[in-house]
């Protein structure tokens, strides 16, 4: 089985002209090219597996087909992603990070991406630099040379942010940055996220699993609160849906080092079906028989017509 992730697909939009997306066009002849090529995972193959996953006859059933995974929660999920994979008769998971809807915020992940979407990383950065005075922050780049592009800007503004680590201070800085640009809260948070009610749609027609509640690294939290992150997630999925089933779960950012044997722990004791990484390989049977916390998933982009644009850079 190959399980394909996406997160941003996206139709042009001349108020988000940096915002980087696979366009929706393209994710539709992808969609053409997996099935002329692989064929798709049935749900009721797929439902038998979670059921049975050592059952060599159910692996055989979905061996190399592509699996279809959503991460986020983004509002094109339901506008675009839903109709189009209804039309076909496809089904996919959709991943949430919960904390969109239990704290009622934008994301600071979501946030970087809204704004360098929207204003681009030069200006970003800019006002960044002006504002890290006030956070006992080094500059974010330095002296803004006139020979470096928007793209190097907005790759070197999100690097900056991800790997702040102090997540009040991230919030708090992100938060002053779209102060200065007039970015309000709930504006973001319309413009960017599936509504709630929409959500409810999506769970009669598809699969939700989650994406643990403030998209944190679990691997740099303590095991307590790793156990908040992903036991509140599912409960708010639950209190939201009624049961899960089955009980999915995929690893914020996914990669190895993201992650521990605790995480995989707590998630067993969850009673997760089966948890996503980011590893770039198909799923195999040992992997369903040792290994159902960490199943690989392939980026979209490692196929035909999954490289993403930045809007009218490239």
């Amino acid at each position: 089985m190959r399980v394909i992730t996406y997160h941003f697909i996206r139709k042009f939009d001349t108020n988000f002209p940096f915002f980087k997306y696979l366009s929706f066009e393209n994710f539709c002849r992808q969609l053409d090219f997996f099935e002329n090529k692989y064929g798709f995972v049935k749900l009721e193959d797929f439902l038998s597996l979670c059921q049975k996953p050592s059952n060599f006859a159910n692996f055989h059933r979905i061996k190399g087909k592509i699996l279809l995974t959503f991460d986020d929660a983004y509002r094109e999920h339901f506008t675009l992603v839903l109709p189009e994979l209804k039309r076909r008769g496809l089904f996919g998971i959709f991943f949430i990070p919960t904390g969109i809807y239990q704290n009622k915020k934008v994301l600071d992940v979501h946030k970087i991406y809204y704004l360098l979407g929207k204003h681009g990383g030069k200006k970003l950065v800019t006002i960044g630099n002006f504002l890290a005075k006030d956070f006992f922050l080094k500059k974010i780049v330095g002296i803004l040379r006139s020979d470096y592009d928007e793209i190097f800007f907005i790759t070197e503004f999100k690097k900056f942010f991800n790997s702040l680590k102090n997540y009040s201070l991230r919030e708090k800085f992100l938060n002053k940055i779209a102060l200065e640009l007039n970015e309000e809260e709930e504006k973001i948070f319309s413009e960017f996220y599936i509504a709630i009610e929409e959500l409810k749609n999506i769970y009669k027609n598809q699969m939700i699993g989650s994406h643990s509640v403030n998209h944190y690294i679990l691997s740099d939290l303590d095991k307590k609160s790793q156990e908040q992150e992903i036991a509140e997630s599912f409960q708010f999925l639950e209190n939201l849906f009624g049961t899960l089933e089955p009980k999915l779960f995929c690893y914020p950012y996914g990669m190895c080092d993201t992650f521990t044997k605790t995480t995989q722990k707590i998630l067993e004791n969850q009673r997760c079906d089966f948890s996503f990484s980011s590893e770039s390989r198909d799923v195999e049977l040992k992997d369903f028989l040792h290994y159902k916390q960490r199943l690989p998933r392939y980026d979209c982009s490692e196929f035909l017509f999954g490289i993403p644009t930045f809007g009218n850079l490239v």
